[in-house]
């Protein structure tokens, strides 16, 4: 059986329209065994994961499918007890996708769930786990499938989440233009923070330990892109117990904007202060609190956590060919 997560409010009610007219009849047709559930609220995401992986504790093989952005995919993860028992597949409806991008699902809706119905052996894929650590707030941990960040890329999130522009913008196909109108914004007013960071790759046998008394951003990064098709870690492979990560530190912001266009295509570390890292575990610390996301998700301001790599944690359903 399918268990179907549908995110109706997806692109600004793509989902639900998504679902009526393609999904659910494809679905009758194949005859498929599934059982629907619809999330009606923030939160509810995780709620209805839980739930679901909750009553059926013993199923090795849980076939859970995500029909939403990459918001929903990551809001999912958080309320899933054992990742490893859950075949997961995913019917991209969302602004940015850039998990199916990476992955080469189809980015129409049914060619997505032709994809799911083939049952074909689904691939192995890592997660990272973040954990915050300030001293003055609980601990808590999220998992995530494409990307963490904290900074410049984060506070872009934060901002596209509350943005009417990036619902007009998806209504008319336009949604990652969204994503560098605001980042122009948010590279303007960025304000200067220093951090600290410490890297520890078990794979490669290395160790990093960074400070940097300027930053705007750091991503640790278990897929290539985000924030709607930037590939800030064109190394990366979801599949290797690896995260990459790049660090932009004490540059000017004109050499920001240079550089920013030339990311779509993973060119951007020709700039001097634009680099490259590996890491199984790493650890920062900011001089002051900024925003954190967890695939583009924003749930507050942090000035330290960790962020581990998860080797094989999860199974999800991709083309033969990544």
């Amino acid at each position: 059986m399918y268990h179907i997560i549908i995110n109706p409010a997806s692109r600004s009610g793509r989902g639900a329209k998504i679902w009526s007219e393609q999904i659910e009849p494809a679905l009758k047709e194949s005859n498929a065994v599934y059982q629907t559930y619809f999330s009606k609220k923030a939160g509810e995401v995780k709620q209805l994961a839980a739930q679901i992986t909750a009553e059926h504790p013993d199923d090795p093989d849980l076939k859970l499918i995500i029909l939403g952005g990459d918001g929903t995919v990551n809001e999912a993860l958080q309320g899933i007890a054992d990742p490893s028992k859950v075949i997961l597949g995913y019917i991209p409806t969302g602004s940015s996708n850039d998990l199916a991008r990476d992955l080469h699902i189809p980015k129409e809706p049914k060619a997505a769930l032709d994809l799911i119905l083939r049952d074909a052996a689904p691939s192995i894929m890592d997660l990272g786990r973040l954990t915050y650590l300030d001293a003055d707030q609980p601990e808590e941990s999220r998992l995530f499938a494409v990307s963490c960040g904290i900074g410049f890329d984060a506070a872009v999130c934060a901002e596209a989440m509350h943005s009417p522009i990036k619902d007009t913008m998806n209504r008319i196909g336009l949604g990652k233009l969204t994503y560098l109108g605001i980042a122009l914004k948010q590279l303007i007013t960025a304000r200067k923070v220093s951090c600290t960071l410490t890297l520890e790759d078990t794979v490669h046998n290395r160790q990093e330990d960074l400070a940097l008394p300027r930053f705007l951003f750091v991503t640790c990064m278990s897929h290539r892109y985000e924030g709607g098709g930037f590939m800030f870690c064109p190394s990366a492979n979801d599949h290797d117990g690896v995260l990459d990560l790049c660090s932009v530190g004490n540059i000017s912001k004109g050499l920001v904007l240079l550089a920013l266009p030339t990311a779509f295509f993973g060119k951007h570390y020709f700039v001097k202060g634009i680099n490259a890292h590996t890491a199984t575990r790493m650890s920062i610390t900011t001089s002051s609190p900024l925003w954190v996301h967890t695939d583009g998700e924003v749930t507050r301001k942090s000035c330290g956590f960790r962020v581990e790599c998860l080797p094989g944690a999860i199974r999800m359903v991709t083309p033969e060919v990544k």
